[in-house]
């Protein structure tokens, strides 16, 4: 087994999970409904097709850099309704947040996975329609399983994040992921049987959430050292380099 490793990176993400009515709320990580979904509009899967493909991988999810959460609301018309008043629905979202996905299962249909997420068929989005990923979402496939190939990539927050971590002393990321035939975890509802809009339907899954040490991690704080931009600038040199171009054309 192979491991598909994936950045969810965006300025919003929301991964609802038991969100009904007028109150669209959102996990703090990743949902596997959610990711598979992603996964399906890259395949071109509609959402009246099966998704037995996906049911072998295994799932689990690394928290790099948690979220916000922020809240947006709607101001909603109904239609055929002689109430002039509308009312309002309320949206949750997760700001600034990194999250390492991975993905086990056989590594023909990873690389199937891989390429699709490369070349969608249709827009991909982490979690929402308005939130789609950033650059760059597919990390590659690992020859190793799930935990490990999460236990071992390098830290995928935000240069700033990293600092900001080393100066309140955290020292540690969490991993949600899929928990083996013999471990106690507690059950989550997001493990997709179909997204039909008639007959949606979700099962329940075993979930193992563990922590993991920063110092494990493979190359982060040279990770971090390659990201920095250097901010010295002189503001005159644009001016400069204006004048050196005017003058050339009289001349």
């Amino acid at each position: 087994m192979s491991t598909l490793l994936l950045r969810l990176a965006a300025p919003m993400q929301s991964w609802g999970i038991s969100s009904k009515f007028d109150r669209r709320t959102t996990n703090m990580e990743p949902t596997r409904s959610g990711v598979i979904g992603m996964l399906a509009a890259a395949m071109g899967v509609s959402r009246e097709d099966s998704l037995d493909a996906f049911k072998i991988l295994k799932f689990g999810v690394r928290i790099d850099q948690p979220g916000a959460m922020k809240q947006d609301f709607h101001m909603v018309h109904p239609k055929n309704s002689s109430k002039s008043t509308p009312w309002v629905t309320y949206r949750y979202y997760l700001e600034d947040a990194v999250f390492l996905a991975g993905l086990e299962g056989p590594s023909e249909f990873l690389a199937e996975l891989e390429s699709a997420l490369m070349h969608p068929v249709y827009p991909l989005a982490l979690g929402r329609r308005s939130c789609p990923p950033a650059e760059p979402l597919v990390i590659g496939i690992r020859d190793v399983d799930l935990l490990t190939a999460l236990r071992q990539e390098e830290w995928q927050a935000s240069s700033w994040y990293q600092r900001k971590a080393k100066w309140q002393h955290i020292t540690s990321l969490e991993i949600v992921r899929d928990a083996g035939p013999d471990e106690n975890g507690y059950a989550v509802r997001d493990f997709p049987e179909s997204f039909s809009q008639k007959r949606r339907l979700y099962h329940f899954r075993n979930v193992i959430r563990e922590q993991i040490a920063l110092s494990q991690l493979v190359d982060s704080e040279n990770k971090e050292k390659k990201q920095e931009v250097p901010t010295e600038h002189d503001p005159m040199e644009l001016l400069e380099d204006s004048d050196v171009s005017i003058k050339n054309q009289n001349q």
